[in-house]
């Protein structure tokens, strides 16, 4: 190291004696040497200046082109804590532990740690991923970034990795200051897709960049231990500065929907090694988030948090957010003070299925042929899924649809049985069941039901081994060539489910004829509503005597087994 720095200093004094030599060699060599160093200074100094012009040029073109679309939120300025957080309390318990790392940086590294530098963020849409991240910097007092992944791809080659280097440059200069800082980056698989499924992030001119931005990532996420400032570098050469080199505590969170597609060397340890699985929220989840929203709006006593959460399984924090949001715009459209229930059903439905638009004129036949196909749908989910109440039959368009049977589950569900999935089927079969049974024909209207009970009878047959063999078509090259060689066997499930539904519809005509009725009459129904219908026809309801449900799906099933038995 000695004879290195004794190497610098000694080129360092040449030069300098050099110099001096030609000074005095012009100052002693009169007026005509004067003029032609005047002359080379002068071709020199022209050289430089346009040189210079060039390069200023290029360099005012690539800072505009390299400008980072980040946005930057420094310590407290966006406020948002735990307590804002809402719907995953295993997620907070696990980003408080990130936390507690970043505020006690210097304690950890006393005790021989090193600064966790990555965590990954993967989850369905919505559901609060990089709100959370902003939440972790907000809690820990650090500064904060907020970048889209995108954003960093560029058409010119060598601009991405510029803006990805400026990045972690401010963000190293400001975890100095305050001790840490965060890199947020959005939808990272846009630059981060695995170099063997093809170029990751978008490519350069004339085909350049590839996998170049990707790779600038990866260096500036674990870079080697540097000091890159100006004093720091100009004592280093000089000899005069010993101390070791640190790194700066740079946390980069990243958000993804698409985690199985992200390159195996940003999974690697001391870059993305901690990953957090942010999903939507299950129904104790879903009653907090309701809590946090409805007590900033004004609401009646009808709409409650547990009301709410019990319609909304599967959603996700922003969707709860935004029904919430339209559930106000509805309730001041129709002039009331107050928002309500049906409000909050009203917004779901215009969420979930798109606005009213009916067709005025469309013939009384249509509309019977309409009205006779959604009483089907109705008819064998309030009988058959036992786990779900229906929620909504209507006749009046919507989107693409003519009419609409939909269900909402009684309680969360993470697994299904074979009697449930029969009794999918059945329920995708009940319309063309009802159009054969009392139409007395056929119509168009049944396309997406057959296309979803082949898909349901497919995936019970070849996927989840509840036929007479084990037998899966995933481990096959194309789904297509499973559903091709099974379908015999589909068809022949699909046949028998029909005349197990046909059956169902044949003792329950009187339910059948009543709801279509009333579908004609008033154009919609609620789930409450063809409650009523069946007490009325019945002088029970289906919870009181559960019985009725499973019937026609055990009858299916012991036929099923004992056909596999008699082929055995």
């Amino acid at each position: 190291m000695r004879r290195y720095y004794w190497i610098k200093w000694r080129r360092f004094m040449m030069w300098i004696s050099l110099l001096v030599l030609i000074g005095l060699l012009i100052l002693g060599g009169g007026p005509t040497v004067w003029n032609i160093a005047m002359n080379i200074v002068n071709i020199a100094f022209n050289l430089l200046f346009a040189v210079l012009f060039i390069i200023i040029q290029f360099a005012a073109l690539f800072w505009f082109l390299a400008r980072g679309r980040t946005y930057w939120i420094l310590p407290g300025e966006t406020g948002a804590t735990w307590e804002d957080y809402r719907g995953n309390p295993e997620i907070v318990e696990n980003a408080t532990k990130i936390v507690t790392l970043l505020r006690g940086v210097k304690e950890f590294k006393e005790m021989g740690g090193e600064a966790i530098r990555g965590l990954l963020l993967f989850g369905p849409p919505g559901t609060g991923k990089s709100y959370l991240a902003q939440v972790i910097a907000n809690e820990a007092q650090v500064p904060f970034a907020y970048a889209s992944a995108p954003s960093f791809q560029n058409m010119f080659f060598g601009v991405g990795n510029l803006k990805v280097m400026s990045l972690y440059r401010k963000a190293r200069k400001l975890a100095k200051i305050y001790g840490a800082c965060i890199i947020f980056i959005d939808e990272i698989d846009a630059i981060g897709m695995s170099r063997q499924m093809g170029p990751a992030g978008a490519g350069g001119m004339f085909g350049m960049g590839g996998a170049g931005l990707l790779n600038e990532l990866l260096l500036q996420m674990d870079p080697p231990n540097f000091d890159n400032s100006r004093i720091s570098k100009l004592l280093r050469q000089l000899g005069l500065r010993r101390k070791k080199a640190e790194r700066p505590a740079v946390l980069t969170i990243a958000a993804t929907n698409l985690p199985d597609v992200l390159d195996s060397a940003l999974l690697r340890p001391g870059r993305f090694d901690r990953k957090l699985w942010v999903d939507s929220p299950d129904y104790d989840g879903r009653v907090d988030v309701f809590n946090y929203y409805l007590q900033k709006i004004k609401r009646d006593s009808t709409l409650t948090p547990e009301k709410a959460a019990l319609d909304t399984i599967g959603y996700s924090p922003a969707q709860i957010k935004h029904i919430v949001n339209e559930t106000i715009v509805i309730a001041h459209q129709r002039g009331a003070q107050l928002a309500g229930y049906e409000d909050f059903r009203t917004a779901m439905e215009t969420y979930e299925w798109g606005l009213k638009q009916p067709l005025r004129s469309m013939s009384e036949d249509e509309k019977r042929n309409v009205a006779y196909h959604e009483a089907g749908h109705a008819v064998a989910q309030y009988l058959l899924k036992a786990h779900e109440r229906v929620w909504k039959v209507t006749i009046i368009r919507r989107g693409g649809a003519l009419g609409l049977a939909a269900t909402k589950p009684t309680e969360e569900r993470y697994n299904r049985s074979d009697s449930e999935i029969l009794a999918e089927i059945q329920v995708c079969l009940a319309a063309r069941a009802v159009e054969e049974e009392f139409l007395g024909k056929k119509l168009n209207g049944v396309t997406s039901d057959l296309r979803q009970a082949t898909e349901l009878a497919g995936a019970f047959l070849g996927m989840v081994g509840m036929g007479d063999e084990l037998f899966s078509w995933l481990t096959l090259n194309s789904p297509a060539e499973g559903l091709k060689a099974l379908r015999p066997k589909i068809n022949e499930l699909l046949k028998d489910q029909m005349l197990q539904v046909k059956k169902l519809v044949r003792e329950h005509g009187g339910f059948v004829h009543a709801i279509a009725q009333e579908l004609l009459l008033r154009g919609d129904l609620t789930g409450e509503e063809i409650e009523h219908i069946f007490v009325r026809l019945y002088g029970h309801s289906r919870m009181t005597h559960p019985e009725i449900i499973p019937r026609v799906l055990t009858d299916s099933l012991e036929k099923r087994t004992d056909d596999t038995e008699q082929a055995e």
